[in-house]
């Protein structure tokens, strides 16, 4: 399948400060990539050289067969941008800014209306579009953010924090149009909120210190064996004892006689130690793999003690890291 952008070795220098080193990666028709990373890890400044926006100290961009840097008008014309802040006029009506961005991306005369209500029926907006964008709610402008992104039927999207500010309803409505959206288009999903990339995305890919440093397809992730557990005795047991056994790699009390450990075990090893050791067991559960823990081990921890293929999650974790 070919690429619809295609990254090589991209760097971007800021004096002597490294913002993005040496990435490299690739997206698909149909791709819903996730791209995450703490805040400075380097996501803004790639959504920047991949929009044309900032130049790359070195490196190469295609989107849809077109090298960026060398045409950067016939590449840009492949690609449809939702910045973090939509760029809306806000005293114009949807239908007014929506005619306008068609007239903005060269789309001919005869066919601008047509285009233009094409994008409103995919994004829901048929109910306001005479309304005045200032009076629409938040939820609202950020379809009209992306009508605009996909007005001229670009082969790429880049989606910088689609979500941002909206109520759960309105949240749920743009992941449902952006799943939508990647059936015919490679979608690139930027975003702070790991379930929203565990809900849409297909591929998922983690930038930390400028470094591309995880990437795998959301099913990998949930397929992967967790290492995690959680654990109950009959009797009570310190986590004195419990650290006394190898076997245990972390341990943490949650309640009496309750237990998360990690253990590099598999699940039938360790229920047959504890047995074992006659504490008696009252429950045992292995915890399922999450995109959340992933990301926390590998931004958090020290790069040269972390195995990404080890990394197992809980489905406990908070929702959102920032």
């Amino acid at each position: 399948m070919s690429s619809l952008i295609s990254v090589n070795n991209l760097t971007r220098r800021y004096g002597d400060f490294c913002a993005v080193n040496n990435i490299s990666f690739k997206l698909a028709a149909g791709d819903i990539l996730g791209f995450l990373g703490p805040n400075g890890a380097g996501k803004s400044s790639t959504m920047q050289m991949l929009t044309g926006n900032l130049a790359p100290t070195f490196g190469e961009i295609e989107i849809n067969g077109v090298d960026l840097l060398e045409n950067p008008k016939a590449a840009k014309a492949s690609l449809g941008y939702l910045p973090e802040n939509p760029p809306l006029y806000k005293e114009m009506t949807v239908l007014e800014y929506l005619t306008f961005c068609a007239r903005i991306h060269g789309v001919v005369k005869q066919k601008i209306n047509t285009i233009s209500q094409s994008s409103i029926d995919a994004c829901g907006l048929g109910e306001v579009r005479n309304r005045l964008i200032k009076n629409l709610s938040k939820g609202y402008q950020q379809r009209v953010g992306i009508a605009q992104a996909i007005l001229h039927s670009p082969p790429v999207i880049v989606l910088d924090e689609p979500t941002v500010g909206l109520d759960p309803i309105q949240i749920l409505e743009i992941r449902r149009l952006i799943k939508t959206l990647g059936e015919n288009h490679g979608i690139i999903l930027c975003t702070h909120i790991l379930p929203e990339v565990q809900a849409v995305c297909n591929r998922v890919q983690i930038i930390n210190k400028g470094e591309l440093i995880y990437s795998a397809g959301i099913d990998e992730i949930l397929n992967q064996e967790s290492t995690r557990f959680e654990i109950s005795f009959a009797s009570e047991i310190s986590p004195d004892i419990l650290s006394s056994h190898s076997v245990f790699t972390s341990i943490k009390k949650a309640d009496n006689n309750h237990f998360i450990v990690e253990s590099d075990l598999n699940a039938d090893k360790l229920i047959e130690y504890i047995v074992q050791q006659q504490w008696g067991l009252n429950q045992f559960t292995q915890q399922q793999a999450s995109l959340e823990q992933i990301f926390i081990n590998l931004t958090l921890a020290d790069a040269n003690t972390v195995d990404p293929n080890t990394m197992n999650a809980s489905s406990t974790e908070q929702e959102k890291v920032a």
